[in-house]
């Protein structure tokens, strides 16, 4: 299962039918909402509405273990997202084809299969924004590969970034802990090397400091 946007570099990916594609609702609902923001269409506000009382049960759900979150779903997401589907369908036939809010009908039900998949998996979220914002430094600093140098400066700065995000999730301070590796690891023993991994490095920092 792969969680992603309609980005149609993936769909190769999808195609043998090996990995199945978990679509997001917020990419579906950031169509609507651009249309909303620019024209006030009452249509584009009724999408909104019903998406929003999708993400109302997941926040009843949220941290709840998977089977819970399944089971919530089934009992109020699945008649919340049949009501969508059937007014979609609807509404498709009264817009103009060209227009974007038809573009945002079709892009919508053309992944419907797709956007209903956490109903039936409850480690699944219903949008994959979680994703998108781990990336996010790594997309606002992408111009600067340009400058990488070579692919050998471009794998350094991979390994940089890894570990600064790691460090980031394991609730560290970047800084602090790059800082204390490197002037730790000239010294390290190299078969103790995961103690200086971000989710070992406080561990090993206050058994160092002991």
């Amino acid at each position: 299962m792969l969680h992603a946007d309609g980005y149609a570099g993936f769909d190769a990916i999808f195609e043998k039918g090996v990995i199945a594609e978990a679509a997001c609702w917020a990419h579906v609902r950031r169509k609507f909402f651009d249309e909303y923001e620019s024209k006030k269409a009452p249509i584009a506000k009724e999408a909104l509405d019903r998406i929003g009382a999708l993400y109302a049960v997941e926040a009843e759900v949220r941290g709840h273990p998977p089977d819970e979150r399944r089971r919530w779903r089934q009992q109020k997401s699945k008649l919340l997202l049949d009501d969508l589907h059937a007014w979609l369908s609807s509404t498709k036939s009264k817009l103009s084809q060209k227009s974007d809010l038809a573009k945002a009908v079709r892009y919508t039900l053309s992944r419907w299969k797709a956007l209903m998949r956490f109903l039936d998996d409850g480690k699944l979220e219903i949008d994959n924004n979680a994703a998108e914002r781990a990336i996010r430094p790594l997309t606002l600093g992408r111009k600067n590969y340009l400058f990488a140098g070579s692919d050998k400066g471009g794998e350094r700065a991979a390994a940089i970034y890894s570990l600064i995000e790691t460090a980031k999730l394991n609730g560290l301070d970047p800084e602090a802990y790059l800082r204390d590796v490197i002037a730790r690891i000239a010294d390290h023993s190299i078969n103790r090397i995961g103690e200086l991994l971000p989710w070992n490095w406080t561990a090993a920092t206050l058994a160092q400091a002991a």
